[in-house]
């Protein structure tokens, strides 16, 4: 049976590890797809990237709509092409309650793989062109927090160091236990 997937939350040092480029594409593969379409719609997300589910592949789910007739899988994403800028608020599923105005490029072009290994060449606009930016960061080690401006990152700085307690508690350290 499958491993149990579970949204990863910050700070796990595994949100920051760069992603290898997918090799295989099989059964296990799809496998792990479909049940990030499952886990990002029980949390309502639009996106979610294989590091947030504690895989360190360079693959992401989204639906921009939520509707399973826009589902789309990306395997080893390229952004080139980049035009224009604006901003606009961001969540993130690995980080709750966590908004932010974030900016990014207006349009971007994706070259991917989809999950038979078939090559895709797409370019988007506007809020397809964030989900895609905001989820390829992920694959880079790149949290929607690291492009908060000066007052976004003031005004979350309780929320932020309440999570990493949290975080700091649910994984003790050999050094911490050693204090306690």
């Amino acid at each position: 049976m499958a491993e149990e997937l579970k949204i990863v939350i910050y700070p796990d040092p595994r949100l920051r590890k760069i992603s290898k480029d997918v090799e295989k594409f099989d059964d296990e593969l799809a496998d792990l797809a479909r049940r990030m379409f499952i886990l990002m719609r029980e949390a309502k997300g639009v996106g979610l990237a294989a590091p947030q589910v504690g895989k360190n592949i360079r693959l992401f789910v989204m639906s921009h709509t939520g509707l399973e007739a826009d589902d789309r899988v990306y395997v080893n994403p390229v952004l080139t092409d980049a035009e224009g800028d604006e901003s606009a608020e961001e969540g993130c599923l690995s980080i709750p309650d966590i908004k932010a105005d974030i900016p990014r490029s207006k349009t971007v072009k994706m070259t991917a793989r989809d999950l038979a290994g078939n090559q895709i060449v797409e370019t988007q606009a506007g809020y397809i062109a964030r989900v895609w930016q905001h989820e390829v960061d992920h694959l880079n080690g790149v949290l929607h927090i690291d492009r908060m401006g000066a007052l976004a990152k003031l005004a979350h700085r309780k929320a932020l160091k309440a999570l990493e307690d949290k975080y700091a508690a649910d994984h003790p350290t050999p050094a911490s236990k050693a204090r306690k």
